[in-house]
């Protein structure tokens, strides 16, 4: 017989083959894999390697619409950035690197932008918001806007500067200290509610032109300079509007359209029609639209029977020739639609607004803060009856909510109110019932410091004269 297998193996199964079976098993002995021959490149994408001159064609194109894009389209890639200009241009003076067609909402919340150190900006062309956080608001208050510019007035110094709101690039001028002494007899309500627009001075460098509703005096600086200069004295100025680089204005007591700045020696450029009515009884205004000058002119004519008041007022369109010095009639806006105020006037694109009417005008009146006429019927309208908040006395009704796009364009054209926080249509009166608004009213106006010419010697500043606290 054979020999007995140890206990506890499987049957088949020798001692040996057991033992090989509790070894570890060795690994395969394959012979390493070698290096791949051809060294992998990392995938190069087809939009960074645009060639230059479609990048060149590109960026053309976008500057032409808007700055905005252009400098998104810098921030897109390092490739892009290289073979671009940068936006920010420290002198202001290229005009085709500001922010045009920008303008500035108002939030209708009693806040001021300075104080809440930032702004909703409003494309008038494609209707494009943006809210932009900025700093360079606090201890400032906004006192004009030119191509999307902001001229701010400094609290304390009463220096003016002038921001590009997406760059961030600042320009400084000088302080209106010495000009209020000696040229604004310290009329201090003056500075609280000037305006200023930003000009072309040279092809370097750029202006700011000051006026003041209280006073019939217009103001100059341009950057580096260190004095600011009286441009006109004694002049009767309204709807002041600045284009391309110039400044016009209509001058009430000769009825003539004249250029501000630069100063020339011709500056008419236009006489207003005196046919339509007593020109006593019209109003003019001038406004930038598709690239040329409007005048617009209102007048009263006799309404139908049994019409409303208000339907008597009609208007009359004009553009501006400069070269040829005339007006040139206007029956028709197109899709545009236009928002009027003695202060600033507004030409908005109504194509992608479906709640504002093309071919219209959106004025105000005494006791109607909005009112809108078609110039396809030739009627007016009212549109703010069911949102006024009071009756000239007491408070009647809780602020509307949402505003519309209509409320916040005419605000933009009342610098008063929008400087404030305030919508126009709520706030274009304020009652004496509203004695904590008009409190903080006039505390933030006390936050205006306007040195005295002692302290202005003593710290060196120019002017027109050395520069006590007025307040």
């Amino acid at each position: 017989m054979g020999r007995k297998l140890p206990p506890f193996t499987p049957a088949g199964t020798s001692t040996e083959t057991a033992g090989r079976r509790r070894r570890k098993r060795k690994a395969p002995s394959f012979p390493p894999l070698s290096a791949c021959k051809h060294r992998r490149t990392p995938e190069v994408s087809g939009w960074a390697s645009l060639p230059t001159d479609l990048i060149h064609l590109v960026t053309t194109r976008l500057l032409a619409i808007d700055v905005v894009d252009y400098i998104a389209f810098r921030a897109v890639c390092s490739g892009w950035r290289a073979s671009t200009p940068d936006a920010r241009d420290p002198t202001l003076r290229e005009s085709h690197l500001r922010p045009r067609g920008w303008i500035a909402l108002c939030d209708g919340d009693a806040v001021r932008p300075d104080d809440a150190s930032e702004i909703t900006f409003f494309h008038t062309r494609t209707s494009r918001r943006l809210r932009v956080r900025l700093p360079e608001l606090r201890r400032h208050r906004i006192v004009g806007f030119t191509d999307g510019l902001v001229v701010l007035l400094h609290k304390r110094t009463t220096v003016i500067r002038v921001l590009h709101p997406f760059t961030r690039v600042v320009v400084d001028l000088p302080s209106l200290v010495p000009v209020f002494h000696e040229v604004l007899f310290k009329n201090r309500r003056s500075v609280l509610d000037m305006n200023a627009a930003v000009c072309s001075a040279s092809a370097t460098s750029i202006a700011v032109v000051a006026w003041f509703p209280w006073s019939s005096v217009l103001l100059g600086a341009e950057a580096g300079r260190s004095s600011w200069e009286v441009l006109y004295q004694g002049y009767n100025l309204r709807s002041i509007l600045p284009f391309q680089g110039r400044l016009y204005a209509i001058k009430g007591s000769s009825r003539e359209i004249m250029q501000l700045y630069p100063r020339t020696p011709h500056p008419v450029t236009a006489h207003l029609p005196v046919y339509l009515c007593d020109p006593r009884l019209c109003g003019y205004f001038l406004v930038e639209s598709g690239g040329r000058v409007l005048l617009v002119v209102r007048h009263l004519i006799a309404p139908p029977p049994g019409a409303e008041p208000w339907q008597e007022i009609t208007f009359n369109l004009y553009t501006l020739d400069i070269d040829r010095r005339k007006l040139i009639p206007v029956s028709c806006l197109s899709k545009n639609a236009l928002f009027l105020h003695n202060d600033r006037c507004l030409s908005v694109s109504a194509r992608d607004l479906p709640s504002v009417s093309s071919n219209s005008i959106y004025f105000s009146i005494w006791r109607d803060p909005v009112m809108v006429y078609s110039l396809r019927t030739g009627f007016s309208e009212r549109l703010a009856v069911s949102c006024l908040i009071h009756d000239m006395n007491v408070r009647i009704r809780p602020s509307v909510r949402p505003f519309t796009i209509i409320d916040h364009l005419l605000t933009y054209c009342h610098p008063y109110e929008w400087t404030k926080g305030l919508m126009f249509h709520e706030y274009h009166y304020i009652p004496e019932s509203f004695e904590e608004l008009r409190k903080n009213i006039k505390v933030k106006d006390s936050e205006v410091w306007i040195s005295r010419m002692s302290a202005c010697r003593s710290e060196g500043r120019n002017g027109l004269a050395a520069p006590h606290s007025t307040q």
